[in-house]
């Protein structure tokens, strides 16, 4: 049967993909998956200021973005745009003023990409996001268990690729990788080759975070071999019939990481034939981070102030990732709300007048 109307709008505020705002940025990032399930509708032409967001194809982005759209807008009575694609184009748009605020960042992802423009003034740190997150490389811990793997080692002993033969190169195993717009995408890449895995595994794109998800949850529910990226927060990782082992890399080495940093930035730039042997380290378990340019913070001080206030601990945000998932079918616009319905924590991070504004809106 065709799929019910949309819930009629409330959010009033406009959203755009990555192609909209710059086409001159280019590239296959522009086509742009929007999973965010926000109602959109007009922004007000009469809005004393503006603010226009950076979003990603990811839900735990997507969550702080619905969350800071409805309290800049109904608490500060601002115009909101939202522009929502993969890592490459928002940054780069971010990076060229099209772009004011971006509220999640994986900065530890991005060190090569940031240091000019930190280097520069033209945009400001505005503290943690989200105080704990890891990513890595994961096997579902049955098959983990059966084979003794441990770590990206095992991954290369004999017969353990054939457990997660590719369908579409069945000379290889698959391992289900970043989407290729993502900066991880490149990394894991590069970490193939350095660990010597793409002797054995494609690094497979699946597509979208949406996609990257069923890859796992399917496999589970078919009762296969997982080999697969992954990272928290996330809602599938909070569910108790996925278990996955994390696998074990050379400990995470500054000097390592910016090595490696410089030849992802190089490959992005210039393709996968750029890449010149350097190093390979796990990820490092991160805080992710909120930015705004100098620009914008200049002229929005009191918004800019919020933006750095915001800090939600990792549990809460799976806790929302999982009523996104569970409970509100896929409504981020009912996420965000319910969010600030049902915790005061938000109210820190604003003056009282406009917390009771935000309330009003609820």
């Amino acid at each position: 049967p065709p799929p019910p109307p949309p819930p009629p709008p409330r959010f009033f505020f406009k959203q755009k993909t990555a192609y909209e705002i710059g086409v001159r940025l280019g590239g296959s990032e522009m086509c742009i998956r929007d999973r965010s399930g926000i109602s959109l509708g007009a922004s007000s032409a009469k809005a004393g200021c503006s603010v226009h967001l950076g979003d990603f194809d990811w839900d735990s982005a997507n969550i702080h973005t619905a969350i800071s759209s409805f309290m800049i807008e109904h608490g500060y009575g601002c115009d909101v745009e939202v522009t929502k694609g993969s890592t490459t184009p928002i940054m780069a748009a971010f990076f060229d003023g099209q772009i004011d605020v971006v509220t999640e960042v994986w900065e530890d992802n991005l060190v090569e990409l940031l240091k000019p423009h930190f280097e520069a003034g033209t945009i400001q740190h505005l503290g943690i996001n989200t105080p704990a997150s890891e990513q890595a490389f994961w096997v579902d811990r049955a098959t983990a268990e059966a084979h003794g793997l441990k770590s990206v080692e095992d991954m290369k002993k004999p017969g353990i690729w054939e457990l997660f033969k590719d369908p579409e190169d069945p000379s290889k195993g698959r391992m289900t990788s970043c989407i290729s717009g993502w900066t991880c995408y490149t990394i894991n890449f590069v970490k193939q080759k350095e660990y010597g895995l793409d002797e054995f595994y494609t690094n497979f794109d699946p597509g979208s975070g949406g996609a990257l998800d069923a890859a796992i949850a399917g496999g589970f529910a078919k009762g296969q071999p997982v080999f697969s990226y992954y990272w928290t927060p996330t809602s599938l990782m909070g569910k108790p019939d996925i278990d996955m082992v994390r696998l074990e890399e050379p400990a995470y080495d500054a000097e390592c990481w910016g090595a490696m940093s410089v030849v992802v930035e190089d490959i992005k730039a210039n393709g996968q034939e750029s890449y010149v042997p350097s190093c390979a380290c796990e990820y490092k378990d991160m805080a992710l981070t909120k930015m705004s340019t100098t620009k914008w913070a200049e002229a929005n001080p009191e918004i800019n102030d919020m933006i750095k206030n915001y800090s939600l601990p990792t549990p809460l945000v799976n806790e929302m990732l999982a009523y996104y998932v569970d409970e509100s079918g896929g409504d981020m616009e009912a996420t965000a709300m319910h969010f600030l319905s049902t915790n005061d924590v938000w109210e820190s991070w604003v003056s009282a007048d406009v917390a009771a504004k935000i309330k009003s809106a609820l």
